[in-house]
């Protein structure tokens, strides 16, 4: 039998402490760490939202990251382009002033040799490099974006570079007769101009007349011929109009003027004692119009052609057979091969639109495109223009050089100042700059939506140190209190109740 006195501790008594010691330490816990839980089970039923609330941070995050990784990337992407477009100023403003037309070893001018310097300038920029990945070259940002400019002036093994497509394109321009694939025949008071049905050299655009009694007509038939007939002599002063246009696009109009002057003068032919004769003095003065202009305007043109040929997709080489290749005689172009010419673009070139190669999302509900591929029309506009510059020469004893180079150096001027409507290297910049306002955009928002989520956790996760204070001194002074007691009644025993003896 067991006796339960006044110096008894009851169990009830010690898990009471034992509970306000466990109390103390969580509040403890609270007040050093600010948090009400060390673990989400301690959350209770705010749990759940304190879960999804971290992983909206944690994801926030992530995007500022990306943010500013790809923030990095667009601003020296910035760089490159504003330096291409330097390089295409300071081509332009060579060429608008050329200075004198004299040739070094090589047969170029200095204006020439810049151009070289520059082609290597826009390589380096083109084949930049962040963090490892090339920026123009679309989605395949572990590959170069454009071959070395050696290889791409002057090939590289059985593969032809762009000196050697120029040369096989003036071939093909100028023809086996050096008229530019044009005949001038007739017969009688008969009158013919005609090309030959390739894509070479000049091509027909029309004839104007106003030689008095003449009838002028064309082009027209397959392949197309010019016609004119002297119906009576004409009128000193009268004059016909032929108009052509060059492999490059653009035009040349080779006008002749009737006159009594035997020989005739420069674009001047002599009216004869007949319409016969004065046809075949016509004819004479419009071959040497041609063959003049074969030898200036031709060349320059022709080198273009091949410029915008070369840096096409793919490269369009001159279909030439025999052996060795006639090009004065072929009559179409081809689709180059890996085997036989450089592929200056050597990064990605699939179906997707350059912009799109590149993504990221930089916040919650925000996108942003940056790819960019060298082949964008503005760049390969200029690397195109700056090589021709580069990988044309002249013969110092060629009495049509320095005419045939001011040709090209006019050329090349227009096409740098770019066409209205056609893509500019600024385009490309805007592009670039409309991604970077949505990065500090989406960076803004980003940091207001943490501050948002933050505030909200802190609802659930939080503590108020304060009141955490107050509790831990109130359970303090209950469990001292209680603890004082507990001291008393272990040293209490049935004696000390007992009446003292008497006796």
């Amino acid at each position: 039998m067991s006796i339960t006195g006044p110096g008894s501790i009851t169990a009830a008594t010690l898990a009471a402490q034992n509970n306000m010691f466990t109390q103390l330490n969580t509040l403890s816990q609270e007040l050093g760490t600010g948090e009400a839980a060390q673990t989400y089970s301690g959350l209770g039923p705010q749990a759940g939202l304190a879960l999804e609330l971290n992983a909206q941070l944690s994801a926030i995050g992530g995007y500022d990251n990306t943010a500013t990784v790809v923030g990095t990337t667009l601003s020296i992407a910035q760089s490159a382009l504003g330096q291409l477009a330097d390089v295409g100023t300071s081509v332009a403003q060579s060429l608008g002033d050329p200075g004198t037309f004299t040739l070094d070893n090589n047969g170029q001018t200095p204006t020439q040799e810049s151009a070289a310097s520059y082609l290597d300038q826009i390589v380096s920029l083109l084949n930049t490099q962040v963090g490892g990945n090339y920026l123009f070259s679309g989605s395949a940002v572990n590959q170069p974006s454009v071959a070395g400019a050696e290889d791409i002036l002057n090939g590289n093994g059985a593969q032809a570079g762009l000196t050697q497509i120029i040369a096989e394109r003036l071939q093909a321009d100028e023809g086996a007769n050096s008229l530019g694939r044009l005949s001038v025949g007739g017969g009688g008071a008969d009158v013919t101009l005609g090309q030959d049905g390739s894509p070479f050299g000049f091509q027909l655009a029309g004839v104007n007349s106003s030689l008095t009694g003449a009838t002028a007509s064309g082009p027209s038939g397959s392949p197309p011929t010019i016609s004119v007939n002297l119906g009576a002599n004409p009128n000193a002063g009268d004059s016909i109009s032929f108009a052509l246009t060059l492999p490059d696009g653009s035009s040349q109009t080779i006008t002749l003027q009737a006159t009594t002057s035997s020989p005739p003068g420069a674009g001047q032919f002599t009216i004869g004692a007949n319409p016969d004769a004065t046809a075949a003095n016509l004819q004479t003065a419009l071959t040497t119009a041609i063959g003049n202009l074969a030898q200036t305007a031709l060349p320059a043109a022709s080198a273009i052609a091949a410029a915008n040929d070369f840096f096409a997709d793919p490269p369009q080489v001159v279909d030439a057979t025999g052996s060795p290749p006639d090009y004065a005689t072929a009559m179409s172009l081809t689709d180059g091969t890996a085997a036989n010419t450089v592929f200056w673009y050597t990064g990605e070139n699939g179906s997707t639109p350059a912009l799109q190669t590149a993504t990221a999302q930089v916040a919650p509900s925000m996108s942003i495109a940056y790819g960019m591929r060298a082949t964008e029309p503005a760049i390969t506009s200029l690397i195109a223009n700056v090589a021709v510059l580069a990988a044309t020469s002249y013969s110092a004893g060629n009495s049509n050089a320095q005419a045939s180079y001011q040709a090209l150096c006019q050329s090349v001027l227009a096409n740098l100042n770019g066409q209205s409507g056609t893509q500019s290297i600024g385009d490309l910049e805007a592009n670039i700059a409309n991604a970077q306002t949505t990065i500090t955009n989406a960076t803004a928002l980003n940091a207001q939506t943490q501050n948002t989520l933050q505030d909200m956790l802190q609802g659930f996760e939080g503590v108020n140190q304060n009141q955490i204070g107050e509790q831990i001194l109130t359970l303090q002074n209950t469990l001292s209190a209680s603890m004082s007691v507990t001291a008393r009644l272990a040293q209490l025993s049935l004696v000390n109740y007992l009446a003292p003896s008497s006796g």
